[in-house]
């Protein structure tokens, strides 16, 4: 006689789905092809990350920056070192393609040595005026070429450091028109018409050109994560689903699963345009990471089919049961996988929250999705053949399954005792980590546009700008002797500064101006005594203030207030950066008096690094968040503060193993390394919970005997986790082929987690529920929970 039951929530979902095959699966049509009709909103983000809340002070100051003065990372250099460079030949060449790009109108000024400008007295007007350095008509004269190189390298100190060094060096530099460098126009120019430019003038003269400069390293970068969208798609599908197919040898079953988690990223793509965010370095993860998760799910859910099957042999009792024996525990799974994920939503960065919106909604939509369409595709496919179920009992599995009950049921001191050693090692080497904050740190280092960086970073100190403005506070203040002065002792401290480069300012062109009044004497490259100030200034109101040719016409405001300082910086990182910020603002306010001087120092290195800094300090309490939201779930499920106790510890050994590996290989934390804590402990926490609702329904099967009940899960949860890990572990390997170092350590560092994970909920975590639960005679403190874990039908079917 069949007992009467209530209806659970899982139940209920189950008869929906299996009797409304036909229109849940026109509704997941219908989803899917609305948002592929989002993907026409997708963008690529066209400036740098930029981590910091709108708010921040950095970045009021940035913004104000940029109002005044325009995009600052608007500049391209070329260079080249060869000597071939002062022969007719070459030198002709050089001049063609520069004036190439001065004529095309994404290009808003070229300061070239080949149509070089130089500063003249004219005495009859008593003015400045820019007359060519070279003349056009004798650079076929080998001769003539000889003389102006000498002339280039020791009478025209302005352009040291802007166009060569002392090192023989030369290079041109290009300004973009700001309007597009944060555009998709600067991408398709770079790509479209610079670098072709670039390489026709290498394959005519064979000499080797070096480019850099922000706009085009954005570009080059930008291509480069673009790249690796499809690769990491692409791998993350085949390696996974090779694994799958390695463990269920069903070509069925893997199908299904690749479909499911395709229409997953179809998904992503869509969220991302339907909330018109850009694709980010970040967010240009999720469709990868939604592929490694979904994956995981189908091994549960198809995994629960097939032992019901084998079980019973029914096919429609095992597809339901697929639905009401794991719902719960699985959506917990991917609620606690969403909750690492969205811990990054509480932070001010919109950049971390758009990530942790797209990548949170992302689960939990693939979560509906797997429990859905696999009970409904099995449903119209055969019965699994015996070759299908061979699986669950293959010897691999059995001997690995068999070494841990070995391990919990007879050396739980050896297991506890590793443990401790291992969190105590790991406390040292979490304490040698050091932090890193570089615009270029992870970029692809076997690129040529990154060893052209180094090659700047070595021949003129780098390439990323650095911006002082100093607000006199009073118009026409900029051009006081005293306030230049000021800035001359502050642009020496610079120049002392071995990682910084030659600063550009208006002072260099006032000490221009004097060489230039004493007939270009270099002699004279100095600022003007209070007796020459007068008639300098003079003949430079009446010469190149109007002149687009000015390079300096951007390095004071229209009202002569506010003084632009620019230098560029190598690639330091974070704490060598904070070193000499703090030098520059020791010198700072030394000299310039807070009550008549307003300075600020501001450039997307600076903005870059201080969001490092505010990553950091937000870590503890991301991670914190995490720990209490996941709590919480714990508590909702089974309401058992012991629960929550054995299921925090084995999941956070691994985070403190991870950290620990991270100081002892010196891998710093920096952006991507950051997002490493929150994310592995989400998706570590789902075997906990996987185990413990197993757990629990084994309690209820075993009479309450916890021993019996233990070793039970371990049996019939072991090797759905050890498949799920292995997975995760695969897919998360699959970064570590990408070209950027974050990338590579975020994915290898989740891996590591992962695969530590596994093995500490496998063998601490049943460790931990037989020692708390010691003292209770074998009968287990479990609260009735708020919500089913897991549907008890069985009794109810067999009756």
């Amino acid at each position: 006689m069949k007992k009467k039951l209530k209806v659970g929530f899982w139940e209920f979902v189950a008869r929906i789905v299996l009797k409304n095959r036909i229109a849940i699966l026109g509704l997941i049509f219908l989803i899917t092809l609305f948002l592929g009709l989002q993907w026409k909103n997708i963008r690529f983000s066209f400036t740098e990350a930029n981590l910091l809340p709108d708010n921040n002070i950095v970045n009021k100051e940035y913004n104000a920056f940029l109002k005044e003065f325009g995009e600052e990372g608007n500049l391209i250099v070329v260079g080249i070192k060869d000597e071939a460079f002062f022969t007719p030949k070459v030198f002709t060449a050089w001049n063609k393609l520069m004036l190439d790009f001065k004529s095309q109108k994404e290009i808003d000024l070229v300061v070239s040595v080949s149509d070089l400008k130089k500063l003249q007295k004219n005495e009859a007007i008593e003015s400045f005026e820019l007359v060519p350095f070279a003349d056009q008509s004798k650079t076929n004269d080998q001769a003539y070429l000889n003389g102006l190189k000498k002339d280039l390298f020791t009478k025209l100190p302005f352009y040291e450091g802007l166009l060569f060094n002392n090192k023989e060096t030369i290079r041109s530099a290009i300004y973009m028109d700001k309007e597009i460098v944060n555009t998709a126009a600067r991408k398709d120019y770079i790509l479209n018409d610079f670098i072709p430019k670039i390489e026709a003038f290498e394959k005519e003269t064979g000499v080797d050109l070096r480019v850099s400069g922000m706009p085009y390293i954005r570009t080059l970068n930008a291509k480069s994560i673009t790249d690796e969208i499809s690769l990491f798609i692409g791998a993350s599908l085949f390696i996974t689903s090779l694994i799958f197919f390695f463990f269920f040898r069903s070509f069925r079953a893997t199908l299904i699963s690749m479909l499911i988690v395709i229409i997953g990223v179809m998904w992503t793509f869509g969220l991302l345009g339907l909330f018109h965010y850009e694709i980010t370095v970040l967010t240009a993860i999720v469709p990868s990471l939604v592929i490694v998760i979904g994956i995981p799910n189908c091994i549960f859910l198809t995994n629960k089919y097939q032992q019901e099957f084998r079980a019973h042999g029914n096919k429609a009792r095992a597809l339901q049961r697929v639905i009401t024996k794991v719902g719960t525990a699985t959506l917990m799974t991917n609620l606690t996988t969403a909750a690492g994920f969205a811990t990054f939503i509480i932070t001010q960065s919109e950049l971390l929250k758009e990530f942790g919106i797209i990548s949170s909604l992302s689960i939990i939509a693939l979560f509906f999705l797997c429990l859905i369409v696999i009970p409904i595709y099995y449903s119209y496919q055969p019965v699994p053949k015996d070759k299908h179920l061979e699986h669950l009992s293959r010897n691999y599995t059995k001997v690995f399954i068999s070494w841990i009950e070995k391990m919990v049921k007879y050396n739980r001191r050896y297991v506890y005792a590793v443990a401790i050693f291992l969190f105590l090692i790991s406390c040292v080497g979490a304490l040698k980590i050091q932090t890193s904050g570089s615009l270029i740190e992870d970029m692809p280092k076997n690129t040529g546009f990154f060893q052209d960086i180094l090659f700047f970073e070595k021949e003129f100190n780098g390439v990323m700008p650095l911006e002082i403005t100093i607000d006199t506070q009073r118009k026409k203040g900029v051009m006081k002797l005293s306030t230049m002065r000021k800035m001359d002792e502050f642009q020496k401290t610079i120049e002392e500064i071995p990682e910084l480069s030659k600063p550009i300012s208006i002072l260099n062109l006032v000490k221009y101006s004097k060489q230039a009044y004493y007939n270009g004497n270099p002699e004279y490259y100095d600022l003007p005594t209070s007796q020459e100030q007068s008639f300098i200034l003079g003949y430079a109101k009446n010469g190149t203030k109007n002149s687009k040719e000015n390079i300096m016409k951007s390095y004071v405001d229209s009202t002569g207030q506010v003084a632009r300082i620019t230098t560029f910086m190598k690639d330091i990182g974070t704490g060598n950066m904070a070193k000499i910020e703090d030098k520059l603002w020791a010198k700072i306010n030394t000299i310039f008096p807070k009550d008549r001087y307003k300075v600020s120092m501001t450039g997307k290195a600076l903005v870059f690094e201080k969001g490092t800094k505010y990553l950091l300090d937000n870590l503890v309490s991301s991670i914190l968040f995490a720990i209490f939201l996941i709590s919480m779930l714990m508590v909702f499920m089974f309401r058992s503060f012991k629960m929550v106790v054995v299921s925090l510890i084995p999941n956070l050994l691994p985070l403190m193993i991870t950290a620990g590996l991270m100081g002892y290989f010196g891998i710093p934390l920096k952006p991507s390394t950051i997002l490493v804590f929150s994310i592995a402990f989400g998706l570590s926490v789902d075997d906990t919970i996987h185990f413990l609702a197993q757990y629990r329904q084994e309690l209820t099967n075993n009479n309450w005997k916890i021993k019996k009940s233990v070793f039970a899960t371990i049996k019939e949860s072991g090797i759905s986790m050890f498949y799920t890990s292995v997975v995760l572990f695969a897919g998360f390997s699959v970064f570590m082929l990408s070209d950027f170092g974050g990338t590579v350590a975020l994915g290898g560092l989740i891996a590591i987690t992962l695969a530590f994970g596994m093995l500490s909920n496998l063998m601490l975590l049943p460790c931990l529920v037989l020692t708390l639960n010691k003292s209770l005679a074998n009968e287990q403190e479990f609260i009735e929970p708020k919500i089913d874990v897991l549907d008890h039908l069985d009794e109810a079917e067999d009756n």
